[in-house]
Protein backbone atom coordinates (compact mmCIF):
# COMPACT_ATOMS: atom_id res chain seq x y z
CA UNK A 1 0.00 0.00 0.00
CA UNK A 2 2.76 2.54 0.73
CA UNK A 3 3.86 2.08 -3.00
CA UNK A 4 0.59 3.59 -3.96
CA UNK A 5 -0.17 5.76 -1.02
CA UNK A 6 3.21 8.50 -1.18
CA UNK A 7 3.02 8.62 -4.82
CA UNK A 8 -1.02 9.45 -4.61
CA UNK A 9 0.32 11.67 -1.54
CA UNK A 10 2.91 13.54 -3.20
CA UNK A 11 0.90 14.19 -6.69
CA UNK A 12 -2.11 15.44 -4.09
CA UNK A 13 1.11 18.10 -2.61
CA UNK A 14 1.81 18.97 -6.32
CA UNK A 15 -1.64 19.46 -7.43
CA UNK A 16 -2.49 21.63 -4.50
CA UNK A 17 0.64 23.83 -4.62
CA UNK A 18 -0.22 24.33 -8.53
CA UNK A 19 -4.00 25.25 -8.43
CA UNK A 20 -2.51 27.74 -5.38
CA UNK A 21 -0.20 28.89 -7.40
CA UNK A 22 -2.58 29.18 -10.50
CA UNK A 23 -5.42 31.10 -8.40
CA UNK A 24 -2.72 33.66 -6.46
CA UNK A 25 -0.52 34.14 -9.02
CA UNK A 26 0.64 36.07 -11.66
CA UNK A 27 0.20 33.52 -14.37
CA UNK A 28 -2.83 34.18 -17.13
CA UNK A 29 -5.35 30.98 -17.00
CA UNK A 30 -4.56 31.05 -20.86
CA UNK A 31 -0.59 30.16 -20.26
CA UNK A 32 -0.98 27.71 -16.78
CA UNK A 33 -4.76 26.66 -15.71
CA UNK A 34 -5.50 25.42 -12.54
CA UNK A 35 -5.85 21.52 -12.09
CA UNK A 36 -8.87 22.35 -11.25
CA UNK A 37 -10.01 24.02 -14.68
CA UNK A 38 -7.98 20.98 -16.32
CA UNK A 39 -10.12 18.42 -14.54
CA UNK A 40 -13.04 20.67 -16.17
CA UNK A 41 -11.90 20.17 -19.32
CA UNK A 42 -11.48 16.37 -18.47
CA UNK A 43 -15.24 16.13 -17.94
CA UNK A 44 -16.65 18.64 -20.80
CA UNK A 45 -14.62 17.42 -23.50
CA UNK A 46 -14.24 13.66 -22.85
CA UNK A 47 -15.63 13.22 -26.19
CA UNK A 48 -13.90 14.71 -27.90
CA UNK A 49 -10.27 13.51 -25.96
CA UNK A 50 -11.87 10.24 -26.02
CA UNK A 51 -12.12 10.44 -30.35
CA UNK A 52 -8.52 11.99 -30.47
CA UNK A 53 -7.03 9.24 -27.71
CA UNK A 54 -8.37 6.04 -29.34
CA UNK A 55 -6.28 7.52 -32.78
CA UNK A 56 -2.98 8.37 -30.70
CA UNK A 57 -3.12 5.27 -28.44
CA UNK A 58 -3.25 2.98 -31.56
CA UNK A 59 -0.30 5.37 -33.24
CA UNK A 60 1.41 4.52 -30.10
CA UNK A 61 0.89 0.92 -29.69
CA UNK A 62 2.07 -0.25 -33.26
CA UNK A 63 4.92 2.13 -33.20
CA UNK A 64 6.21 0.43 -29.70
CA UNK A 65 5.97 -3.04 -31.55
CA UNK A 66 7.52 -1.84 -34.78
CA UNK A 67 10.41 -0.66 -32.07
CA UNK A 68 10.47 -3.38 -30.16
CA UNK A 69 10.66 -5.78 -32.81
CA UNK A 70 13.09 -3.92 -35.12
CA UNK A 71 15.38 -2.90 -31.93
CA UNK A 72 15.62 -6.81 -31.27
CA UNK A 73 16.52 -7.52 -34.67
CA UNK A 74 19.57 -4.93 -34.39
CA UNK A 75 20.57 -5.74 -31.57
CA UNK A 76 20.73 -9.42 -32.24
CA UNK A 77 22.63 -8.76 -35.74
CA UNK A 78 25.37 -6.36 -33.19
CA UNK A 79 25.64 -8.53 -31.23
CA UNK A 80 26.67 -12.00 -33.40
CA UNK A 81 28.81 -9.68 -35.58
CA UNK A 82 31.83 -7.81 -34.09
CA UNK A 83 32.87 -6.58 -37.20
CA UNK A 84 28.99 -4.95 -37.52
CA UNK A 85 29.07 -3.36 -33.93
CA UNK A 86 32.27 -1.80 -34.15
CA UNK A 87 30.77 0.22 -37.42
CA UNK A 88 27.64 0.44 -37.10
CA UNK A 89 26.95 1.12 -33.50
CA UNK A 90 28.26 4.76 -33.41
CA UNK A 91 26.21 5.42 -36.13
CA UNK A 92 23.68 4.34 -34.28
CA UNK A 93 24.54 6.58 -31.52
CA UNK A 94 25.27 9.51 -33.64
CA UNK A 95 21.74 8.80 -35.67
CA UNK A 96 20.03 9.68 -31.63
CA UNK A 97 21.40 13.41 -32.04
CA UNK A 98 19.41 14.46 -34.94
CA UNK A 99 16.24 16.16 -34.20
CA UNK A 100 13.46 14.80 -35.15
CA UNK A 101 11.68 17.80 -35.76
CA UNK A 102 14.04 18.43 -38.62
CA UNK A 103 12.83 14.68 -40.57
CA UNK A 104 9.58 14.80 -39.78
CA UNK A 105 8.73 17.49 -42.49
CA UNK A 106 10.62 14.75 -44.79
CA UNK A 107 8.66 11.85 -43.60
CA UNK A 108 5.20 13.12 -44.16
CA UNK A 109 6.13 14.19 -47.86
CA UNK A 110 7.47 11.19 -48.48
CA UNK A 111 4.81 8.66 -46.89
CA UNK A 112 1.83 11.21 -47.15
CA UNK A 113 -0.70 12.07 -43.45
CA UNK A 114 -1.61 8.54 -42.67
CA UNK A 115 -0.83 6.18 -40.23
CA UNK A 116 2.90 5.36 -41.85
CA UNK A 117 4.93 8.83 -41.03
CA UNK A 118 3.94 8.55 -37.55
CA UNK A 119 4.60 4.72 -37.25
CA UNK A 120 8.12 5.65 -38.50
CA UNK A 121 8.84 8.75 -35.90
CA UNK A 122 7.46 6.23 -33.16
CA UNK A 123 9.65 3.74 -34.00
CA UNK A 124 12.40 5.97 -34.41
CA UNK A 125 12.47 7.75 -30.67
CA UNK A 126 11.70 4.40 -29.25
CA UNK A 127 13.85 2.35 -31.57
CA UNK A 128 17.32 3.24 -29.83
CA UNK A 129 16.59 2.77 -25.98
CA UNK A 130 15.12 -1.22 -26.76
CA UNK A 131 18.20 -1.80 -29.09
CA UNK A 132 20.73 -0.75 -26.29
CA UNK A 133 18.80 -1.98 -23.79
CA UNK A 134 18.47 -5.70 -25.48
CA UNK A 135 22.53 -5.69 -26.92
CA UNK A 136 23.73 -5.02 -23.48
CA UNK A 137 21.71 -8.14 -22.08
CA UNK A 138 23.03 -10.10 -24.32
CA UNK A 139 26.39 -8.85 -23.49
CA UNK A 140 26.08 -9.83 -19.98
CA UNK A 141 25.94 -13.50 -19.29
CA UNK A 142 27.27 -15.58 -16.78
CA UNK A 143 30.93 -16.40 -18.24
CA UNK A 144 30.49 -19.73 -16.52
CA UNK A 145 27.67 -21.08 -18.65
CA UNK A 146 28.83 -19.80 -21.34
CA UNK A 147 31.71 -22.18 -20.43
CA UNK A 148 29.06 -24.59 -19.82
CA UNK A 149 27.34 -24.41 -23.46
CA UNK A 150 30.82 -24.82 -24.87
CA UNK A 151 31.33 -28.11 -22.52
CA UNK A 152 28.44 -29.34 -23.75
CA UNK A 153 29.42 -28.77 -27.84
CA UNK A 154 26.65 -26.31 -28.10
CA UNK A 155 26.44 -24.55 -31.51
CA UNK A 156 26.24 -20.74 -31.79
CA UNK A 157 22.50 -20.59 -31.98
CA UNK A 158 21.91 -23.25 -29.15
CA UNK A 159 24.14 -21.39 -27.09
CA UNK A 160 22.10 -17.92 -27.80
CA UNK A 161 18.87 -19.78 -27.96
CA UNK A 162 19.44 -21.70 -24.51
CA UNK A 163 21.44 -18.49 -22.65
CA UNK A 164 21.85 -15.53 -24.22
CA UNK A 165 18.37 -15.07 -25.18
CA UNK A 166 16.57 -15.94 -21.70
CA UNK A 167 19.26 -13.78 -20.09
CA UNK A 168 18.77 -10.56 -22.57
CA UNK A 169 14.44 -10.78 -22.20
CA UNK A 170 14.93 -8.78 -18.40
CA UNK A 171 17.04 -6.12 -20.91
CA UNK A 172 14.21 -6.31 -23.10
CA UNK A 173 11.69 -5.60 -20.79
CA UNK A 174 13.69 -2.30 -19.12
CA UNK A 175 14.52 -0.74 -22.77
CA UNK A 176 10.15 -1.35 -23.79
CA UNK A 177 9.46 0.33 -20.41
CA UNK A 178 11.71 3.24 -21.09
CA UNK A 179 9.91 2.96 -24.84
CA UNK A 180 6.41 3.73 -23.31
CA UNK A 181 7.84 6.80 -21.90
CA UNK A 182 8.96 8.61 -24.64
CA UNK A 183 6.25 7.04 -27.47
CA UNK A 184 3.47 9.49 -26.08
CA UNK A 185 5.64 12.11 -26.62
CA UNK A 186 6.83 10.92 -30.65
CA UNK A 187 3.29 10.91 -31.06
CA UNK A 188 2.64 14.32 -30.23
CA UNK A 189 5.48 15.23 -32.70
CA UNK A 190 4.37 13.16 -35.14
CA UNK A 191 0.80 14.35 -35.17
CA UNK A 192 1.76 17.78 -35.02
CA UNK A 193 4.33 17.28 -37.76
CA UNK A 194 1.13 16.58 -40.26
CA UNK A 195 -2.29 15.38 -38.83
CA UNK A 196 -6.01 15.42 -38.65
CA UNK A 197 -6.53 13.63 -35.59
CA UNK A 198 -4.95 12.52 -32.54
CA UNK A 199 -3.94 14.10 -28.92
CA UNK A 200 -0.99 15.89 -30.36
CA UNK A 201 -2.95 17.53 -33.21
CA UNK A 202 -6.15 18.71 -30.53
CA UNK A 203 -3.04 19.92 -28.94
CA UNK A 204 -1.87 21.97 -31.54
CA UNK A 205 -4.88 23.48 -32.22
CA UNK A 206 -6.31 24.10 -28.78
CA UNK A 207 -3.64 26.38 -27.44
CA UNK A 208 -4.32 28.76 -29.90
CA UNK A 209 -7.58 29.02 -29.27
CA UNK A 210 -6.73 29.67 -25.82
CA UNK A 211 -8.01 26.30 -24.76
CA UNK A 212 -5.44 25.56 -22.86
CA UNK A 213 -7.08 23.76 -20.00
CA UNK A 214 -8.21 21.43 -22.94
CA UNK A 215 -4.07 20.87 -24.18
CA UNK A 216 -3.90 19.98 -20.33
CA UNK A 217 -6.30 17.42 -20.47
CA UNK A 218 -5.21 16.29 -23.43
CA UNK A 219 -1.58 16.11 -21.89
CA UNK A 220 -2.69 14.17 -18.53
CA UNK A 221 -4.63 11.58 -20.80
CA UNK A 222 -1.26 10.88 -22.49
CA UNK A 223 0.63 11.02 -18.92
CA UNK A 224 -2.12 7.98 -17.81
CA UNK A 225 -1.49 6.37 -21.02
CA UNK A 226 2.17 6.15 -20.71
CA UNK A 227 1.90 4.79 -16.81
CA UNK A 228 -0.88 2.01 -17.64
CA UNK A 229 1.50 1.08 -20.39
CA UNK A 230 4.44 1.23 -17.76
CA UNK A 231 3.02 -0.94 -15.56
CA UNK A 232 0.97 -3.03 -17.88
CA UNK A 233 4.81 -3.74 -18.93
CA UNK A 234 6.15 -3.86 -15.50
CA UNK A 235 3.33 -6.91 -14.47
CA UNK A 236 3.85 -8.91 -17.79
CA UNK A 237 7.43 -8.91 -16.91
CA UNK A 238 6.88 -9.84 -13.25
CA UNK A 239 4.18 -12.88 -14.41
CA UNK A 240 6.54 -14.01 -17.76
CA UNK A 241 10.03 -13.77 -15.91
CA UNK A 242 9.49 -14.84 -12.20
CA UNK A 243 13.07 -15.68 -12.08
CA UNK A 244 14.52 -12.32 -13.15
CA UNK A 245 12.17 -10.87 -10.57
CA UNK A 246 14.08 -9.38 -7.50
CA UNK A 247 12.00 -7.58 -4.76
CA UNK A 248 13.91 -3.92 -4.22
CA UNK A 249 14.41 -3.54 -1.06
CA UNK A 250 12.66 -0.39 1.31
CA UNK A 251 15.21 1.81 2.47
CA UNK A 252 13.62 4.05 4.95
Amino acid sequence: MSRVLRPALLLLVLLGAWEAYARLGSVDDFLLPAPSEVARALADDRSLLWHNFAVTAGEVLLGIAVAVAAGLACAIALHFSRTLRVTAYPLLVASQTIPIVIIAPLLVVWLGYGLAPKLVIIALICFFPVTVTALGGLGRVDPDHRKLMRTLDASRLQAFRRVEAPAALPSLFNGAKISVAVAVIAAVLAEQAGSSDGLGHLILQSIPQFETARAYAAVAVLSAFAIVLFGALALGERLLLPWAHRPEGDVT
